[in-house]
């Protein structure tokens, strides 16, 4: 059973930069797809961002691309969102998870979640 914690979550002003962390407790993070998604209240979750365990390709939602870095550090087992310049994206828990699915980027190409992250912008 894989356990994925997320941490680095909290309050962002405007223009500033946030990096979230993912710990992926089991072995096989190195050969894993790893994602990132969020949920606002009342709203599905969304696609954020995904990374391959094949030479490290990655995908990202239009909405953060060229703001975000989703990048994975194999010997620590950990999976990283750099958040650069947030103040167009609203409040949401951000969560990761595992894809037995290359760069899947829908919410049921995953198997396993953490219990989120909390980030919120301030103007």
């Amino acid at each position: 059973q894989v356990h994925l914690v997320e941490s680095g979550g909290g309050l962002v002003q405007a223009g500033g930069s946030l990096r979230l962390s993912c710990a992926h407790s089991g072995r096989r993070f190195s050969t894993t797809t790893m994602g990132w998604f969020r949920q606002a209240p009342g709203k599905e979750r969304e696609f954020v961002a995904a990374i391959s365990w094949i030479l490290d390709n990655t995908v990202y939602a239009d909405s953060v691309k060229g703001r975000f870095t989703i990048s994975r550090d194999n010997p620590k087992n950990t999976l990283y969102l750099q958040m650069n310049d947030p103040n167009v994206d609203k409040a949401a828990v951000y969560y990761c998870g595992t894809s037995q699915v290359t760069l899947s980027i829908v919410a049921g190409g995953y198997d396993c979640w953490g219990q989120g992250t909390q980030v919120a912008v301030s103007s």
